[in-house]
């Protein structure tokens, strides 16, 4: 893995392109990774300079906390590594408060976190997902008082509307609370759903994009195929296809025309398919690090050499062709076409390059800082 870093969001925070994501630190889901390989895995990601890691309070019942925060602190490199975790389900049935986005539970479970971790506070902390009741205005200010105290150092928003989202960064910077950094979210070749809200809106408002799911829960990688007689390889998507969750409705014609399409840009590089998905999320606009998860050393090498080649423009854009989406309203009316008919038919040109619009409170562009 190349070792350059982009600072978050809007921060000063350096942080990995390729982040490990730990939610495979444990078996008590049924899959996973047990704890030497956990360790193993750990240790191997440090080793080419990776500094970023991500959790949350109930990933593996816990598991994967304790076991982060265990080797962390065996390795003696608290200072060096930059720990986001989140917060907003329930682990305790019949408690109502036990669980959402609402003060009293953002309190409760940042201190549960920073004990399973065994540290005196978190680098970034999110929520989670949207609850559809907490108003911004408490989260962004409960966000603000960790900030404050000394437990949370820069804040997040993972699987939110664009528009909560939006609502939550207006409120910090007009009321002068801490801002958001990041925006965690499911972006692969076969989940663009992003593009249209939340990259312009990371960019324009300096939040960093954090991409999960970027091998779009295996299938990316080239471990399922499809066949007359339905749907071949083992694996959690395949476990968890049929659950009802549509984050795991994966297999589909359209999805197996672009896994297709990956294969043969995967041969032509001399790259694997996983390799060269990654590789296309972590160089889209406003992406500041992707995270990648593994159960096995071999997935997490094989990934780690994500960033270790250029993917030619024709390339990629054969990638880009074959997983666009259609237009949907309103944007079928920001069109080249309907420009013009606010335009009178002048040709307007593209700024210059280098040109800078004025930005508010001096948010640099999301994920775009290397040092």
């Amino acid at each position: 893995m190349k070792s350059a870093y982009y600072t978050l969001g809007h921060t000063g925070l350096r942080v990995s392109r390729l982040a490990l994501g730990t939610m495979t630190f444990g078996t008590d889901w049924g899959w996973g990774a047990d704890q030497s390989t956990a360790r193993a895995l750990f240790d191997r990601y440090l080793a080419t300079g990776g500094n970023f890691f991500d959790t949350a309070d109930l990933y593996t019942n816990g598991a994967s906390e304790r076991w982060l925060g265990q080797f962390v602190r065996e390795a003696g490199v608290r200072d060096r590594v930059v720990i986001a975790s989140k917060f907003s389900f329930n682990g305790s049935p019949g408690n109502p408060n036990a669980g959402g986005n609402g003060r009293k539970h953002m309190l409760r479970a940042v201190e549960e976190s920073l004990k399973r971790l065994g540290t005196d506070y978190l680098d970034l902390y999110l929520l989670h997902t949207w609850d559809r009741l907490t108003p911004p205005e408490e989260v962004m200010r409960t966000f603000d008082d960790l900030v404050r105290a000394g437990k949370v150092r820069h804040v997040g928003l993972s699987d939110v509307p664009a528009w909560y989202a939006a609502r939550a960064q207006t409120l910090a910077e007009w009321r002068g609370y801490e801002r958001i950094a990041a925006l965690q979210l499911e972006y692969s070749l076969v989940e663009r759903g992003i593009e249209d809200e939340f990259i312009p809106l990371g960019l324009a408002h300096g939040m960093g994009t954090m991409v999960w799911s970027p091998l779009a829960s295996g299938l990316l990688s080239g471990k399922y195929k499809a066949s007359q007689g339905g749907t071949s390889g083992d694996g959690r998507l395949a476990l968890l296809a049929n659950s009802g969750n549509p984050g795991f409705a994966k297999f589909t014609e359209r999805n197996f025309a672009i896994v297709a399409e990956l294969e043969n840009v995967a041969l032509e590089v001399g790259r694997s398919l996983a390799q060269v998905a990654v590789n296309w999320v972590a160089n889209r606009p406003g992406v500041a690090s992707v995270i990648v998860g593994a159960t096995k050393l071999a997935q997490l090498e094989d990934n780690l050499g994500a960033l270790d080649f250029e993917l030619p423009a024709p390339l990629r854009a054969r990638l880009d062709a074959v997983s666009a989406l259609p237009p949907r309203f309103p944007y079928t009316f920001f069109s080249d076409g309907m420009q013009a008919m606010l335009t009178g038919g002048a040709t307007v040109g593209d700024k210059p390059a280098g040109y800078h619009p004025p930005v508010l409170m001096d948010a640099k562009p999301a994920g775009v800082t290397k040092d």
